[in-house]
């Protein structure tokens, strides 16, 4: 089982991107392709999930691990499958999503594409205690996650601030970093270096 991949997005379309990893071009379906269009021909890491049919094998998409998490989630719930779950998941208020499941409003889950009132229902009783940890923090974006997520690239930030770069500089290069493939404080400064010099 993939759990991300980093690459060159070569190609965004409305259902799909492609991201090209060691030669190899991997279509990946996302909620959102465009969300992608200003990372064309850019290296980025994109979180996978692998779905296996009798007949077809696929690969989605997504900009971070919350958001698959909550697909997931979503695909465990009776009648939801993974084209309906990024449907829902193509509305970029994910936080409106995790309180209306949160807050049984089954209305608000209606509004999604193929989404009735029994599908709606399942949804809040299948997930509401799962996603009640989430009700108070937010889905974040690749440039947004929290320094715990890769101690070496905070360690890497914290050697930038020593060497008295700004905060405003430190915050613009933690973005273009979580981009790239680094895994280790040493990577992260030296490409650090690069992208200020």
């Amino acid at each position: 089982m993939y759990e991300y991949l980093t690459g060159l997005v070569t190609s965004v379309t409305p259902q799909y991107v492609v991201l090209e990893v060691g030669g190899i071009g991997y279509q990946l379906f996302v909620a959102n392709p465009y969300r992608f269009q200003e990372d064309a021909e850019k290296r980025v890491r994109i979180y996978v999930y692998q779905a296996v049919r009798d007949d077809n094998i696929s690969l989605f998409g997504f900009v971070d691990r919350a958001e698959k998490q909550l697909f997931l989630q979503l695909i465990n719930v009776s009648g939801i499958g993974p084209k309906s779950a990024l449907a829902i998941l193509a509305n970029p208020d994910h936080q409106g999503l995790i309180d209306a499941i949160a807050n049984d409003n089954v209305g608000y889950l209606t509004k999604f594409p193929g989404i009735g009132k029994k599908t709606a229902s399942q949804i809040v009783l299948d997930l509401k205690d799962k996603v009640a940890d989430m009700t108070s923090t937010p889905l974040l974006t690749p440039a947004d996650l929290p320094d715990e997520e890769a101690p070496a690239l905070r360690d890497a930030l914290a050697a930038l601030s020593a060497l008295g770069y700004k905060e405003r500089e430190v915050k613009r290069i933690k973005k273009q970093l979580l981009k790239t493939d680094a895994t280790t404080t040493q990577e992260y400064l030296s490409q650090a270096l690069t992208m200020i010099n």
